[in-house]
């Protein structure tokens, strides 16, 4: 992309409403606009983040067996009042009415939609286990939206439903969210901890939250520092070995980690004094495993080997994929700006041309925006005739990786600058040298996953 092209309308100052870095980066480098309290139109640079993170988490689901499929926005009252949570779920729920005078609700979540659908197409053992899943838009009618995207109203968010025989074959399912939200987290370049979780308005005792540890986020947590040097890594898994499962579970929650609602002082206490550590975390996604809790309440059973009819047991997973780009910022962030992990980059690299209208220089950027292009990434090419301390500022503001600088100096020494974003480290080289690195980071990165 050529950005005289392209709608980037950075802000040189800081809108007085943004309280956290990343409502302040993603105001000021275009990537949001707010619509009215706690809604925001995305706008490119944040539309294509939001896209890289739906991608790797449609990647990942679907590694795991988990299949895809999109529920609408609204949804019956009925469904909710058949379940009991109709009137217990609170404000947070929209409330509407149709043409019609019939009650209706913007969907907060899930569970008595897709426990509908289930019942209705479901009716033998032999078609389970089942686990659907959509990404799709939902609403909380929050008392104070704040936080850009950390706390709007609306929302877009990944929840998966698993249906299971046994309460046994439901905890493999958890655990097999839990291997593959490790594996998401970890490609997006963040480090989420799950933590022992209570289970709120959705139900169920055994749960745990994902959080990522930021000074910004609304839960204050307690863990033992040594969960912190575990990494999924790239390891193999097979989501249908169990026993596999269940180590990686054991692996990363043997440790104490938990948020304030299920802190036990106790039991932190009994881990060494060095490794206590009290911080801030941001929820980034949570597991729950919840029994029969809807499919009793709502008819959903599945008849056995020996002709019984049972209510399925079940479980709701989901991952706040507006809400991470947030959150990513937050961890990853400098005073000049976002700082981008590999995984979620809006464009692979930048090309700053320090000198446009010179021919030399217009020439190299042009080449090295094709060579690029040809490898299948997509790169920034700032085209335009704003002075390079302009460019370089809205490289930083905006937080790709990697950027390239071309001027008519280094060319005349047959060279140009490869600079990390995270770093800050510069190096000299010929074009193709840059080309290939470039490529050579991605490429691997591709490999991984």
């Amino acid at each position: 992309m050529r950005l005289s092209r392209y709608f980037l309308p950075v802000l040189k100052e800081t809108p007085s409403e943004a309280q956290i870095v990343s409502h302040r980066y993603m105001l000021r480098a275009g990537m949001i606009k707010q619509a009215s309290a706690g809604i925001y139109s995305w706008l490119p640079l944040g539309y294509k983040v939001l896209r890289n993170i739906e991608a790797i988490v449609h990647e990942e689901q679907q590694r795991a067996g988990h299949i895809p499929m999109l529920m609408p926005t609204l949804q019956s009252a009925d469904l909710w009042r058949e379940s009991g949570r109709y009137d217990d779920y609170g404000e947070e729920m929209l409330r509407i009415s149709d043409r019609h005078g019939r009650d209706m609700l913007y969907g907060p979540t899930n569970e008595e939609l897709i426990t509908d659908i289930f019942r209705s197409h479901v009716a033998s053992y032999k078609q389970l286990p089942l686990t659907l899943y959509h990404i799709q838009w939902k609403f909380r009618d929050e008392i104070r939206p704040r936080f850009g995207v950390m706390r709007g109203r609306e929302f877009l968010m990944k929840d998966g439903y698993n249906f299971d025989l046994t309460q046994e074959d439901a905890l493999h399912a958890y655990n097999r969210h839990l291997v593959s939200y490790l594996r998401s987290y970890e490609r997006m370049g963040l480090q989420a901890i799950p933590m022992r979780a209570d289970g709120g308005p959705i139900g169920g005792d055994y749960t745990h939250e994902f959080l990522v540890l930021a000074e910004t986020g609304e839960s204050e947590v307690f863990y033992d520092s040594a969960i912190t040097d575990l990494s999924f890594g790239d390891r193999a898994i097979d989501y249908d070995d169990v026993a596999q499962c269940q180590a990686v579970l054991e692996e990363f929650t043997s440790r104490y980690a938990r948020t304030d609602e299920t802190h036990d002082a106790a039991l932190f206490d009994a881990v060494p004094e060095e490794r206590r550590r009290v911080a801030r975390g941001i929820e980034v996604g949570q597991i729950f495993y919840f029994g029969t809790k809807y499919s009793e309440a709502m008819g959903a059973t599945v008849q056995t080997p020996d002709g019984q009819a049972v209510p399925v047991h079940m479980g709701s997973h989901g991952i706040g994929v507006s809400r991470l780009l947030g959150a990513i910022i937050e961890a990853s962030h400098d005073d000049k700006g976002i700082i981008w992990p590999e995984g979620v980059t809006p464009f692979h690299c930048g090309i700053v041309n320090l000198k446009s209208g010179d021919a030399a220089a217009d020439e190299a950027c042009e080449a090295l925006y094709a060579s690029l292009t040809a490898l299948g990434l997509e790169p920034l090419y700032d085209d335009t005739s704003e002075r390079a301390g302009g460019k370089f500022a809205t490289m930083d503001l905006i937080g790709l990786p990697w950027r390239i600088t071309v001027g008519p100096r280094g060319l005349k020494n047959g060279v140009v600058e490869l600079t990390s974003r995270r770093t800050g480290e510069s190096e000299e080289m010929p074009p193709e040298a840059a080309i290939a690195r470039i490529g050579e980071i991605y490429g691997k990165l591709s490999a991984v996953a």
